[in-house]
């Protein structure tokens, strides 16, 4: 009886820890005229955040906040990122009692911000982790891509009735990412539909401060996926295909290659953050040059601008808001001294503005 209780109490300590408090905290906090409060509450909104990146620049090259420091100075973003001063926060990895909350009430299935992620190791495990997936997934396989990613976009572009209106992100910007990512994993024919739906279902696992019936629906697609995916690692090691990853299935660096979980985590990223990021970026690419009849005009005149004007939507209106990173020693940033611990969050969204 006490197991059942401890098990059907966890998901609500996840909830609670990874949700429902920080949307609490953030929005008394944004009430309060803090600056990291009022852009993660406008944000989550769908406020326009250009007044709020200039605030937040004229506060200096970082900005206090209630939660710690925050830039949208590009040579302080840069900085951050690439210093080997500052790591990728690992919820739970400090040892303090609401650390050890967190890592107890942990789920057990893939997660695509908690290890072995991507997004959430540090070297030297993200160091070998990266070595084997950057290995198969090199710009020379990702350009031989191109010409079924171009079948995949026209096939749906043609689906669709020019005499009706419809909703470009249901009926293509959702369809084109993960059809591309489903044969990127090897998904069977017969499988595409439920992976399809999993990888929607899953999209806002990237998010913060879900409702609980929103994370519970992601939780229980996120452990269906898992299942999945461990029946499709299994099938993949007897009967490898020509897809990326069966690649990385059979990848090894001094004859160790990625553990099942680390496999598992790695399909769930590029499910996940592939899905949300690319839907983001067509929607926002449609949405900008629907706005600005002119330069659209200028690319259908001329074709072979069409990089440029991808890498300006991405630099004006990216699909990731912002990421954090803590000091793992005192050190200084733009002249302003940080404690060891200290909390930074880079505003990608404003760092190229």
């Amino acid at each position: 009886m006490l197991e059942g209780a401890l098990a059907r109490a966890k998901p609500v300590v996840r909830w609670s820890l990874g949700h429902a408090l920080p949307r609490t905290v953030l929005r008394r906090e944004a009430k309060r005229g803090d600056l990291q409060g009022r852009m993660v509450v406008a944000a989550a909104d769908g406020r326009d955040l250009t007044g709020l990146f200039e605030e937040i620049r004229a506060a200096g090259p970082l900005a206090r906040t209630r939660f710690g420091w925050m830039t949208t100075t590009h040579a302080a973003v840069r900085e951050v990122l690439s210093s080997e001063d500052f790591r990728v926060g690992v919820i739970g990895a400090d040892g303090s009692p609401l650390g050890r909350l967190v890592e107890w009430s942990a789920g057990e299935h893939l997660h695509p911000v908690r290890p072995p992620s991507l997004l959430a190791v540090n070297p030297p495990e993200h160091t070998r982790y990266r070595k084997l997936v950057t290995g198969v997934f090199t710009a020379r396989a990702v350009e031989q891509l191109r010409g079924r990613v171009q079948e995949i976009a026209d096939g749906l572009l043609d689906g669709l009735d020019p005499h009706r209106p419809l909703d470009l992100v249901e009926s293509y910007c959702g369809l084109l990412p993960v059809t591309v990512i489903s044969e990127i994993l090897g998904v069977p024919p017969s499988d595409l539909g439920k992976v399809l739906a999993l990888g929607s279902a899953a999209a806002p696992s990237l998010d913060l401060g879900l409702g609980w019936r929103t994370f519970r629906h992601v939780e229980t697609a996120l452990g269906e996926f898992d299942t999945w995916l461990g029946e499709h690692l299994e099938h993949l090691r007897r009967h490898p295909g020509k897809d990326l990853f069966s690649k990385l299935v059979a990848a090894r660096d001094d004859g160790v290659g990625l553990t099942e979980t680390e496999l598992k985590s790695t399909a769930g990223l590029v499910l996940a953050a592939g899905f949300e990021t690319t839907v983001n970026l067509l929607g926002s690419g449609i949405a900008l040059l629907a706005g600005d009849p002119g330069q659209l005009a200028v690319l259908r005149e001329r074709p072979e601008l069409w990089g440029n004007a991808v890498e300006e939507v991405l630099r004006y209106d990216p699909p990731v808001l912002l990421t954090g990173r803590l000091a793992t020693r005192a050190t200084e940033i733009a002249g302003v001294p940080l404690p060891r611990g200290a909390l930074v969050t880079t505003v990608l969204a404003g760092a190229n503005r």
